[in-house]
């Protein structure tokens, strides 16, 4: 029972890495998509959260791209000049 439980969330934890590497982007939820947001008395505006390309990044990439930038960093070659 364990190991089926460990197998189902490691298989959703892989899809999940799948999707983000095929689709980074995800439609934005504070704006379902629309890029823009209803203001009462100024009509409208853009949204906030994804700054009217009605696109965000998914929270996996984001992580991943951190852990790329974190790696590179500790490992990039510096030549010294001579």
């Amino acid at each position: 029972m364990l190991l089926a439980a460990s197998a189902l969330i490691l298989l959703t934890l892989a899809g999940y890495a799948v999707l983000c590497t095929v689709q980074p982007f995800a439609p934005c939820r504070a704006c379902s998509g629309t890029g823009t947001r209803k203001v009462t008395r100024r009509g409208i505006k853009l949204c906030r959260r994804c700054r009217g390309t009605r696109y965000r990044l998914r929270t996996g990439r984001r992580l991943t791209n951190a852990g790329r930038r974190l790696h590179a960093d500790g490992t990039r070659h510096h030549p010294t000049r001579t």
